[in-house]
């Protein structure tokens, strides 16, 4: 039977409706033509760092690096102007697009990917992070800065070399705004600190825990084998929170998405972090989203920002924690 779900974080309602993944159709697989000039070397591979600006960070033994991250050659956001709106006309608004915008290359091997990380990149990556974000959040005309990681054509990624991006911006986007407000108008305690004790009593959707995070394939869930990352100690801000959580996030995120590969296929994917506004704190609890790019969007999603998910998230979360190839 089809059902409707309301997402809590978005406010948006999701059609879970499963029989129409009976439809002839096959989830989509990863591609592998993403276009790289032969001719010219990754600037993300070792070897080739002139190919990129000077590193703002590097991490790794001293001669060589495991972890670097770089300003963004084609910025969305740069410079140091303040969040200023200009009305042009009656329905043209415009502003200034000032901040940050950098590359976090998570690995020198060219052909990895986040599952295929050690424990120890992982959390180097995550540190990383961490490091960044405190500094865009000393920058007084920052407001907001998503981190997100691209993995495939389909996902956006223009080039293979695993990498994620960091953007730092004068304003708060409407996602951001919006999860915010549901956090606020939650009742009684943190949303998603109540997610993982309401999820981890019915169990059926949790596909992994320890003692520092919790993984679900969410209620709400509006992709084929979407996931939530949650970490379990309460902090509005990634960056103010303890090294082991880090590690610990890094590391479920890896065993996640080897299990995401093994069940559903080599798929592309998004990492989104959300971690509270800068000089915001409660009440919001940052967390991670995995949106698989296992089906593709269509009209009546576009049209009525209403999706519809084709995999119940208890069967997804059943294949995912034992590692059930879909069938």
């Amino acid at each position: 039977m089809n059902q409707l779900r309301l997402d809590p974080l978005s406010g948006r309602w999701v059609v879970v409706s499963t029989g129409r993944a009976e439809r002839p159709t096959d989830f989509l697989l990863r591609t592998n033509d993403i276009e790289e000039d032969a001719t010219r070397p990754c600037p993300f591979c070792p070897g080739h760092e002139e190919a990129s600006p000077p590193a703002l960070e590097t991490y790794g033994p001293s001669g060589s690096w495991l972890v670097r991250v770089v300003p963004n050659l084609y910025p969305a956001f740069e410079g140091d102007e303040p969040f200023v709106v200009t009305n042009r006309g009656p329905v043209f608004t415009q502003a200034t697009a000032g901040g940050i915008h950098e590359v976090l290359i998570l690995s020198p091997e060219h052909d990895a990917s986040w599952s295929m990380l050690s424990d120890e990149q992982t959390g180097l990556v995550m540190a990383a992070l961490r490091d960044r974000l405190e500094e865009h959040s000393e920058q007084p005309n920052l407001r907001y800065s998503q981190a997100i990681v691209n993995s495939g054509r389909e996902a956006g990624a223009s080039l293979e070399h695993p990498h994620g991006q960091l953007m730092g911006m004068s304003f708060v986007p409407r996602e951001l705004a919006e999860e915010q407000a549901r956090f606020a108008r939650f009742a009684g305690s943190c949303l998603l600190c109540t997610t993982i004790s309401a999820e981890e009593a019915e169990g059926f959707r949790v596909i992994y825990s320890d003692d520092k995070v919790v993984v679900v394939c969410p209620f709400w869930s509006a992709t084929p084998y979407e996931m939530l990352v949650i970490p379990r100690g309460h902090s509005p801000h990634l960056y103010r929170s303890p090294t082991e959580d880090l590690v610990s996030v890094g590391r479920a995120l890896k065993h996640c998405l080897g299990q995401l590969r093994d069940v559903v296929g080599d798929v592309a994917y998004n990492l989104v972090f959300h971690s509270a506004p800068y000089r915001v704190n409660e009440p919001f609890h940052w967390h991670i989203h995995v949106w698989p790019k296992a089906s593709t969007r269509a009209g009546f999603e576009m049209g009525t920002g209403v999706a519809i998910n084709i995999v119940n998230p208890e069967v997804a979360a059943e294949q995912l924690r034992v590692g059930v190839p879909a069938a």
